[in-house]
C-alpha cells in the first residue's frame, strides 16, 4: 500500500511542457495508451465511500487499482493498492467477466494517450504525465507515491513547488471519470454531485448516483 499524492491541471501547453522538463533533465517515457475500466461495488456506494477501482489495460500490460477517499490538503492525496495482473486482452477480458460475476458493474471506460516525464534529481519519485484524455481534451499531472503517511507533507510540498516552476496554475479538481461522466446527455438519474470517482450503476429500472 501506497498513499498518492497528485494534482491535476487544465489549460496546458503539451509542447512547452515537454521542453521546460527536458531542460530540466527529466527522463520522458515513451507515450502509451491507457484504457481505464471503473467499476462499481456491489455492496458498497463508491459514490458515498469517495472510493475507486479500476481496471487498466496499457498495451498488453494489466492492472488493477484500488484508491481510498481524498484526505484533506492542498493536493489529491489518496490510498492507492495497484496490483500488476496477468497480460494480455484475453486476460483482461476474463478479469472484467469475473467481476461482472461477482456483482461489479462497470460505470465508465476512460481511454488518454499519456506521456510520463520521470524527474531523476530530488525529491525522486516525482513524475509529470502529459495525458490527452478521449473527449476531454490536454492536462497534466503532477504526482508522487510515498509509501509512509510521515512523508506525505513533504511530497505534497514537493509536487506544488514542481509545478509552481513549470508554470501551472489552473488546478481541475476533477477526475476524467467525473469530466467524462459530466460530458455525456444531461439525464436526471445520471447527475453527478462532487468529485466521487465511481458512481453506482443501476440495475433495471433502478437510478444512479453520479460520480
Amino acid at each position: 500500500m501506497s498513499f498518492e499524492v497528485e494534482v491535476k491541471y487544465r489549460s496546458v501547453d503539451h509542447d512547452q511542457l515537454r521542453r521546460r522538463l527536458l531542460e530540466r533533465g527529466a527522463a520522458a517515457a515513451a507515450p502509451v495508451i491507457q484504457e481505464d475500466v471503473y467499476l462499481n461495488h456491489p455492496s458498497r456506494d463508491f459514490a458515498a465511500t469517495h472510493e475507486a477501482m479500476r481496471l487498466r489495460r496499457i498495451g498488453d500490460e494489466n492492472r488493477i487499482t484500488y484508491k481510498g477517499p481524498r484526505r484533506q490538503g492542498p493536493t489529491k492525496t489518496r490510498t492507492e493498492i495497484e496490483l500488476p495482473l496477468a497480460p494480455g486482452a484475453d486476460a483482461f477480458a476474463q478479469l472484467a467477466r469475473l467481476f461482472e460475476i461477482l456483482g461489479f458493474r462497470p460505470v465508465a471506460t476512460v481511454r488518454k494517450t499519456r506521456t510520463t516525464f520521470h524527474l531523476v534529481d530530488p525529491p525522486h519519485g516525482l513524475e509529470v504525465s502529459l495525458d490527452r484524455a478521449e473527449h476531454l481534451g490536454d492536462f497534466a499531472e503532477i504526482e508522487i507515491l510515498v509509501a509512509d503517511e510521515s512523508q506525505l507533507p513533504a511530497a505534497q510540498a514537493a509536487v506544488l513547488a514542481l509545478a509552481a516552476e513549470l508554470g501551472l496554475t489552473e488546478v481541475e479538481p476533477r477526475s476524467y471519470l467525473r469530466m467524462l461522466l459530466e460530458a455525456r446527455p444531461k439525464d436526471p438519474s445520471s447527475a453527478p454531485a462532487g468529485d466521487r470517482p465511481v458512481a453506482a450503476i443501476p440495475s433495471a429500472g433502478a437510478a444512479a448516483p453520479g460520480p
